[in-house]
């Protein structure tokens, strides 16, 4: 799904096939997770192919690799200009685009590279965790201590404690998890950020032990832009008890709501929710047509 015998990738400048990108298997990003990326995509809009904040990721790639000594050559222009010219190349509209900063050379050191490798891919992918409400799970694996990590950088090694979350989560019979922090506070899922509603007011967690989102921010300027409080701050698990719902956000899974955490149902349905209104806001203005729904406020 991800690319066929005509797909065209960028690697290290030049546009290739897919099938013909190569990446040593004594790669130091492949042995120890020493990568970074950005999940970003592009619509189809009434003036033509848009990224969607192509700068906002292309800005947190360069900080990424910043925050663990990664070399990173070309600037964000650069990246931006080349991510257009390779949706043109495989004549991509709507597409998820994903941007590698890896080091490819064969090296066994623990020890930052003197170079890296750029990769650029795209495809066409609808939303990352569908259109049906979640059911999530409070797992038993927290997000990791920021103090052993750069948490907010989004780097490849910090994901497999997302996959074995969210495996863990999908094993139990729920769709997704909700990952806690070190010190018992709800973070975030295993690749989106969490928002719950309470009394017309949005709650999610700040900065510190979460990956802060692109579509995370967005869906708070929307929210504050029509008068609703977005409140960031840490709360515990037993603190949903008495919300009256909640959504999940980011790039690949957009906005999503959520039905139910572990046995708690929420009452009002999410087609009620401010949720729901933010889920279409940010869908017309990811897709620049007019706003069809109207936040409570």
């Amino acid at each position: 799904m991800y690319f066929n015998n005509n797909t065209i990738v960028f690697l290290d400048g030049n546009f290739i096939k897919a099938d013909q990108a190569t990446c040593s298997i004594y790669a130091q990003s492949l042995h120890y997770g020493f990568a970074a990326f950005e999940g970003i995509r592009s619509y189809t809009t009434p003036a033509g192919t848009r990224i969607f904040k192509a700068k906002e990721h292309y800005e947190r790639l360069h900080y990424s690799c910043q925050a663990v000594g990664l070399p990173l050559a070309y600037s964000v222009e650069e990246m931006t200009d080349l991510t257009y010219r390779l949706l043109e190349k495989n004549h991509f509209t709507d597409a998820y685009i994903r941007p590698l900063v890896y080091a490819g050379e064969p090296n066994m050191g623990i020890k930052t590279p003197a170079t890296s490798n750029l990769f650029i891919a795209a495809w066409e992918w609808g939303k990352y965790l569908g259109d049906q409400c979640l059911r999530l799970m409070v797992s038993p694996y927290e997000r990791p201590n920021p103090k052993s990590v750069p948490i907010e950088a989004k780097i490849s090694g910090h994901y497999p404690n997302s996959i074995i979350a969210s495996s863990d989560a999908k094993a139990k019979g729920y769709d997704e998890a909700l990952l806690l922090d070190m010190n018992g506070f709800v973070a975030e899922g295993p690749g989106s950020n969490f928002f719950f509603e309470k009394g017309g007011e949005l709650y999610t967690a700040p900065a510190g032990s979460i990956l802060k989102g692109i579509t995370r921010s967005t869906v708070i300027d929307l929210a504050r832009e029509a008068g609703i409080k977005v409140h960031e701050r840490f709360f515990r698990p037993e603190e949903l008890q008495e919300a009256e719902g909640a959504f999940l956000t980011g790039t690949a899974a957009e906005v999503i709501g959520v039905s139910s955490i572990d046995s708690h149902v929420f009452e009002k349905p999410f087609s009620d929710t401010i949720g729901a209104a933010l889920a279409a806001q940010y869908s017309a203005l990811v897709t620049g047509r007019s706003v069809t729904s109207v936040l409570p406020v």
